[in-house]
């Protein structure tokens, strides 16, 4: 965790705030003017930024304005007199975290720090530096704290999962179940009993009463991922949960009342799903309350290198390797793909890179991709390269084509491919 910047020009108070935040629990630096702030921020980083109002030159104001045009995601805190308690809407305006009016206590201080270092620290788990994902994700903490249903839609790989983990750890339900169904991923004869639950004897094999997933997250948040491949049969049995707040478990012969908040995800176009007739358009509406569409990776052009860094440190220290970045080619060419599977190829190709690259920086000789490279005068290397990880990886494993292809973040069938291509 990096330090806090004080930034004020009376001695004193920054002297005071330093002790404070130190007694919080948080390193703290201090500067008094909003122009060596700019500096300190541009060399050092910080978690959080603490400023006064109202100081000579560069006012705290103008100060979060410049930190604004430099970086959307810094968290400030601004401090203001009674005297000018509108420019505390101003600051809010402007895109203050929060705002201290003075006098303030020790404890109104510490809840201001802690309220934001919690907020910066769930957010650090939805990297983003696209100012559309960032209003995506104000918006999910305006709707965390209601129980109001969501659906959230966009391609696959982009993230749905993620941000419904994030309403739920934002809202008043995140100490309680946090329960994932993957609806495209369990058999259609097994999903009724998985959703719903079911009583001893109700079918062959029904040894016990089980609890089906959505009473297992009672209290809590069930996640309806994938939503669109729900069989008919069902859909009718999960517009009833959402209708009456109750299950009824199979072979049962009352409901149980559960209470429940509903996130459902798609990446197929529900309307157009209801139309031809394979999606309910009641349970269509009754899950479209508060609809979030996620735009894809290939729309956040932001957020490639961003993403990029974090999966490239993430995957060097798994593996003990020193990277400290990419190269600029390496860098430009993840930067002009379109990114059909979005983050989660993102993330694939950078694990395959940190593996494959022999230095410091990534280069474009270790990028290797599913697809044929979109940009002249790559090919050559990257097809040997890749396939010698290929066969290294399938050697490895003793010729399991789908070990390989998990190992390597790929289907089986680009394994078959690609070794057809060989001649292997």
């Amino acid at each position: 965790m990096k330090s806090i910047l004080v930034v004020d020009d009376d001695p004193q108070m920054r002297s005071a705030l330093k002790e404070a935040i130190r007694r919080i629990g948080y390193g703290a630096d201090a500067c008094e003017n909003g122009k060596e702030a700019i500096g300190r921020i541009s060399r050092t980083g910080y978690s959080l930024v603490v400023t006064d109002m109202k100081m000579p030159g560069m006012d705290g104001l103008s100060l979060l304005r410049e930190i604004r045009r430099r970086c959307a995601t810094q968290p400030v805190v601004v401090i203001t007199g009674h005297a000018t308690v509108e420019n505390a809407v101003e600051t809010m305006r402007e895109g203050a975290t929060d705002y201290l009016l003075k006098p303030f206590s020790f404890d109104a201080l510490k809840k201001a720090v802690l309220s934001v270092m919690a907020r910066a620290a769930d957010e650090r788990d939805f990297l983003t530096a696209d100012p559309g994902m960032r209003k995506i994700l104000a918006l999910a903490r305006n709707i965390a704290a209601s129980d109001i249903t969501v659906l959230a839609q966009g391609e696959s790989g982009t993230g749905k999962e993620l941000l419904a983990r994030y309403i739920h750890r934002m809202g008043r339900r995140a100490g309680k179940p946090f329960v994932a169904v993957n609806c495209a991923a369990i058999p259609e004869n097994l999903m009724e009993s998985e959703l719903f639950g079911h009583e001893k004897g109700a079918f062959t094999g029904a040894a016990e009463r089980k609890k089906g997933k959505i009473e297992l997250a009672d209290g809590g948040t069930i996640l309806l991922d994938e939503i669109g491949e729900m069989p008919l049969p069902l859909q009718a049995k999960l517009l009833r949960v959402l209708q009456e707040r109750e299950v009824d478990r199979v072979g049962g012969k009352e409901p149980v009342p559960v209470d429940v908040r509903v996130v459902a995800t798609t990446n197929r176009d529900l309307q157009k799903e209801c139309r031809e007739g394979r999606f309910r358009e009641d349970l269509y509406y009754r899950l479209n309350v508060f609809p979030i569409k996620l735009p894809p990776l290939r729309e956040r052009p932001a957020d490639i290198p961003l993403l990029a860094a974090h999966f490239a440190e993430k995957f060097s220290a798994a593996e003990e390797k020193a990277i400290r970045g990419f190269t600029a080619e390496g860098m430009a060419l993840l930067a002009n793909r379109s990114w059909r599977g979005n983050i989660r190829e993102l993330e694939n190709v950078i694990r395959r890179a940190v593996l494959l690259c022999p230095g410091d920086a990534i280069g474009v000789d270790a990028l290797m991709f599913d697809e044929p490279v979109e940009a002249a005068g790559y090919n050559g290397k990257i097809r040997d390269m890749e396939k010698d990880l290929i066969l290294r990886t399938l050697k490895e494993v003793d010729g399991n084509k789908t070990r390989a292809a998990e190992l390597l973040g790929v289907t089986v069938r680009t394994i078959r491919n690609k070794l057809n291509e060989y001649g292997n």
